[in-house]
């Protein structure tokens, strides 16, 4: 039996999409060659990138608006420093609520002004700052949606008159919102839509053009547009990847179904820590993540007790990342609720063996 994987990515895939992408490599289309050597100008993949593009819009809502979808590579790192290269002019805002962000900052700082309207640092990125403004003479304002390696989420799209920007890395298409508020969204494939190696870029095509500087080719979003996406040679593999995945979402029911379920697979885990006395969570509560859920033992000496019984439950990819320690549950929308609920079974039969 496949292993409950809670990594925080590569992310956990449909198994269905894995089955489909295995088959590709070696017989795409029934053509008798490999996805991944044919030519990026094939139709074949033409037609793929074109419909990963045009699902990516139609789930998010922004078909016929304005918007255009990339796959490009370099993950959110390298958006970091394209969102400033592109669109910050003289001044920017930027919601500092994690590690992500903090990088996106330190990348800004290049290219003009930074405010930094607010900042958890203080308390390890353990909750999201409240009661902040947003300056109305800015280029545009970050914010990263979800925090990977704490586990909070921002619960709404803060409100604001000028252009937004968010890195939706780790929820994108897990949570129904208003996406026609976004100017430009950005998402490494890894944490909830495919592998690793492509990166999604949202963006409304009226901001661009404002800044004066010269912008490099790679680098420039516009270049991007008019070229489809294949200015450079795609990352073929992982857009198909996501496209399969973009596919399964739909015939799912979208993201108002996943949402539901995503709920319900947050829920029943964060009953558990909130229930259980030998565990304890990380995070503000009301600031928690439906993706990345970290707890901790009350008591690390029985670390190892723990450790061992989710191990031996076919358990993948629980541990907490290095800067937070604990327990890390990634719970993408591919994550099966009975996996939650392996975990969970587990959490008990601790309890009780210590009682």
């Amino acid at each position: 039996m496949k292993k409950h994987n809670f990594s925080a990515g590569p992310c956990i895939l449909p198994q269905e999409v894995l089955q489909k992408a295995s088959e590709a490599i070696i017989n795409f289309n029934n053509d008798d060659l490999s996805l991944i050597e044919i030519s990026h100008r094939s139709k074949s993949f033409v037609a793929v990138i074109e419909k990963a593009r045009a699902l990516a819009l139609e789930l998010l809502g922004l078909e016929n608006k304005g918007y255009k979808a990339l796959f490009l590579q370099g993950g959110a790192s390298m958006e970091f420093l394209m969102v400033a290269y592109n669109l910050l002019h003289k001044k920017a805002a930027y919601l500092n609520t994690g590690t992500w962000s903090d990088k996106a900052i330190k990348e800004a700082k290049a290219f003009g002004e930074l405010i930094e309207v607010a900042s958890s640092k203080d308390k390890g990125y353990s909750y999201i700052p409240k009661g902040y403004s947003i300056p109305e003479d800015v280029d545009y304002f970050h914010y990263t949606s979800n925090n990977t390696v704490a586990g909070t989420q921002l619960k709404e799209i803060p409100e604001t008159n000028v252009p937004l920007v968010c890195d939706m890395s780790s929820d994108i298409f897990s949570r129904q919102l208003d996406f026609e508020k976004f100017d430009l969204i950005y998402a490494g494939a890894q944490k909830n839509m495919g592998p690793a190696g492509t990166t999604l870029v949202v963006i409304k095509e009226d901001i661009l053009g404002k800044v004066e500087r010269h912008i490099p080719s790679m680098l420039n979003y516009q270049v991007h547009i008019d070229k489809d996406s294949m200015f450079n040679t795609p990352s073929v593999f992982a857009v198909y990847v996501s496209m399969l995945t973009l596919e399964w979402l739909k015939d799912l029911g979208g993201i108002a179904f996943i949402e539901k379920v995503n709920n319900k697979k947050a829920a029943l885990l964060y009953d558990e820590i909130d229930r259980n006395p030998l565990f304890k969570g990380i995070v503000a509560k009301e600031d928690r993540s439906t993706m990345n859920a970290t707890f901790t033992l009350v008591d690390e000496a029985h670390k190892a007790t723990f450790d061992k019984l989710w191990q031996e439950a076919g358990i993948n990819g629980l541990h907490g990342h290095r800067s937070v320690g604990g327990y890390r549950a990634s719970m993408y929308n591919a994550l099966p609720l009975y996996s939650v609920q392996a975990l969970v079974d587990v959490m008990q039969e601790f309890e009780k063996r210590l009682s």
